[in-house]
């Protein structure tokens, strides 16, 4: 039984309804504040330094994200202005294809230990997994690098909040949209964890995505940035459709990385136009003298398309034998 010490001096009422409450083995809070009816919704946090960027920012995301659905994670950071944003930076969320660059920095990482040069195989893999999201060469490539080596290339990257998928499903590697950004952040900056060739060949492989899967964080994109992106999206029977995008835009004064991860879209379209929405307050925001001369935007597909990776439920419907 638990003790309980009332401490001060208290009326003989509220000595009464304490008694009262304790003999029916419950605490009743005296004269408290009611409970909201639902837990606070997670707000937008920009900090810049630049003068009023962090204000436009936190506004025009919010604004983006007003009336949706989704549960949406977003991280921005942009090195030239120093400024950062984050909304539901440590929420997991089942990674479909974006994890895939995760997988090719893991291999370039082990690659270093030893410094020899990728096999022709690896390279026709990489290219394939990353330009076009090939699910076959992933699942080759997460098997050749196995539990060990991608964990440990977790560990030095200091990715702390991602957690491998078990056995093949690669796609359900857990990541936060924190861990994304600090991805991002490795492989557009000088480190320790991967040579300057290993991003510059991640990088270069994220700028040759093929145009049906140049959607997502692209969308208002100026012109004169370099894109490198990934993304990923995925159906199963929680939460919906999962939907992420991740980029950096570089070059000619660019310098900057977007992370957009979404889950509880009713379909793949509803990720898709969450996450466009949230790219083009950022891209407007970060580059208003490109908006305001309307220079030309990067275009995205209007056909998104992105390989489904393999999941315990596609495998059981796939198990069933087709009805005649």
């Amino acid at each position: 039984m638990t003790n309980l010490r009332i401490s001060g001096r208290v009326s003989r009422r509220t000595r009464g309804a304490l008694s009262l409450a304790l003999a029916a083995g419950v605490l009743v809070p005296v004269a408290a504040a009611a409970a909201p009816a639902t837990a606070a919704t997670p707000t937008v946090t920009c900090t810049s330094g630049k003068a009023g960027l962090a204000a436009k920012l936190t506004k025009d995301i919010t604004a983006a994200l007003k009336g949706r659905t989704a549960t949406t994670a977003v991280t921005v950071y942009d090195r030239t202005t120093k400024t950062n944003c984050s909304l539901r930076a440590t929420q997991k969320y089942d990674s479909a294809s974006v994890v895939k660059v995760t997988v090719l920095a893991a291999l370039l990482w082990d690659a270093k230990k030893t410094n020899r040069l990728l096999t022709k195989k690896e390279v026709d893999l990489t290219t394939a997994m990353i330009t076009k999201s090939d699910n076959a060469a992933t699942s080759t490539l997460w098997k050749q690098l196995g539990p060990t080596k991608i964990k440990g290339f977790l560990k030095a990257a200091a990715l702390t909040q991602t957690t491998p998928g078990s056995g093949q499903y690669w796609g359900l590697t857990q990541i936060t949209a924190h861990d994304e950004e600090r991805l991002l952040a490795l492989i557009t900056s000088k480190n320790t964890v991967l040579s300057d060739n290993s991003r510059s060949y991640i990088l270069g492989k994220m700028n040759k995505v093929v145009a049906s899967q140049r959607w997502g964080v692209p969308a208002g994109a100026p012109a004169t940035a370099t894109v490198q992106l990934k993304n990923g999206w995925l159906s199963r029977s929680t939460h919906g459709w999962r939907v992420h995008s991740i980029g950096a835009f570089t070059g000619k004064g660019h310098n900057y990385l977007i992370t957009v991860l979404t889950h509880d879209n009713k379909t793949m379209n509803d990720g898709v136009n969450t996450i466009q929405a949230v790219a083009k307050a950022v891209h407007k925001d970060l580059n208003p003298v490109a908006t305001k001369a309307k220079a030309a935007l990067h275009a995205v597909p209007s056909t998104p398309y992105e390989a489904v990776p393999a999941t315990p439920e596609k495998a059981a419907r796939e198990a069933v034998p087709a009805t005649r």
